[in-house]
């Protein structure tokens, strides 16, 4: 089938843009319909670059019947009820992560959605990135063996000012989740989480955070698990994950910007991503193309909304063990849906 499927977006932030250029030019799958944002400047600004439809209301997108589906990169605080709302319309959903950062609201915009019978797909890009989907799909087919060891680390170049701290969700929410839903999908499910973390800016100690993070997992497989966080590299954008098996090892460890070296007398030097837009063009696009094909096929999303909810669990569960210095048990719950988690309650 070659229909596209019209796209409206909402949120025309950094993320947003770069859906809406994505959606306007590098999906096959789909297609730029409609774009909105609160500050209607901008909206009508990238619409005229972009050399599509804008609207001045959120109810407005819903209500154009050349949008099928609709793309949350609002804020964090109003991706639920843009969902919930974009649901009861009967249009399909693409939403960043996280769904909340209210695990009761996740659990009732899930449900919501369900009861719509609309597709809904979470931003975890990672899953639609060409080096990882090769990995993964050679590590599910068997070939690795019994997973040993699973270590990955997400640097970011420099921090993030502290207003976006403060919606943030924490360090783990924010940073962390997206190793422990790459875990959960290449190694399977966790059974314990062991998290120790610091503030090398007294900036985040000042907002009850952190900047730097080692977190240990156990898996229901009997694997372990290593993830290293840091909000400032300074070096450069840095995301690499390494699978070891009993018949193989997959490493996953590419951060040039450009694949060539520059060689002069002893030193062979390339330049590296700064940011997570300059490592994964090809992932957010490809991320979108995906959400566009299972809303036309009827196929099963990438990224559910179970998904976001148990790397959600998880990343409680790290925070948790940060604050009491302790392991934190993780039990996870399979459903019909997806697995959920129950995360030991701390001990008083």
């Amino acid at each position: 089938m070659s229909r596209r499927v019209g796209v409206g977006l909402t949120g025309l932030g950094r993320m947003g843009r770069i859906h809406a250029r994505n959606l306007a030019s590098r999906c096959a799958s789909a297609e730029l319909a409609c774009l909105y944002d609160a500050d209607t400047a901008v909206a009508r600004q990238l619409a005229e670059q972009l050399d599509v439809p804008w609207t001045a209301s959120f109810d407005e997108l819903l209500a154009d019947d050349g949008v099928e589906a609709v793309a949350i990169a609002t804020s964090t605080g109003s991706h639920a009820e843009l969902a919930v709302a974009a649901a009861a319309a009967g249009k399909h959903i693409f939403c960043e992560k996280p769904i909340s950062l209210d695990r009761d609201t996740t659990l009732a915009t899930i449900d919501a959605v369900a009861q719509a019978g609309v597709l809904f797909q979470v931003g975890f890009h990672r899953r639609s990135d060409p080096d990882w989907v090769a990995a993964a799909e050679r590590i599910h087919a068997g070939e690795l063996g019994a997973v040993t060891l699973f270590r990955t680390s997400l640097r970011d170049m420099t921090s993030p000012p502290p207003a976006y701290l403060t919606g943030s969700g924490g360090f783990f929410v924010d940073v962390t989740v997206h190793d422990l839903d790459v875990a959960r999908w290449l190694v399977g499910e966790v059974v314990e989480v062991s998290a120790h973390g610091a503030a090398a800016d007294p900036a985040f100690a000042a907002l009850g955070d952190i900047d730097t993070a080692v977190v240990v997992l156990r898996f229901e497989n009997g694997a372990l698990g290593v993830i290293d966080n840091s909000r400032s590299a300074r070096y450069g954008y840095e995301c690499s994950t390494e699978v070891m098996g009993s018949a193989a090892t997959v490493r996953i460890d590419a951060p040039q910007r450009h694949h060539y070296e520059w060689r002069t007398p002893g030193l062979a030097a390339h330049d590296i991503p700064r940011d997570f837009e300059e490592r994964y063009p090809e992932a957010y696009a490809a991320e979108l193309d995906a959400f566009g094909r299972s809303v036309r096929d009827g196929s099963a999303p990438r990224v559910t909304g179970h998904d976001a909810l148990a790397a959600f669990d998880l990343a409680t569960a790290a925070r948790r063990s940060w604050e009491t210095g302790r392991p934190v048990g993780t039990k996870p719950l399979r459903t019909p849906h997806g697995v959920l988690y129950e995360v030991e309650e701390q001990s008083t």
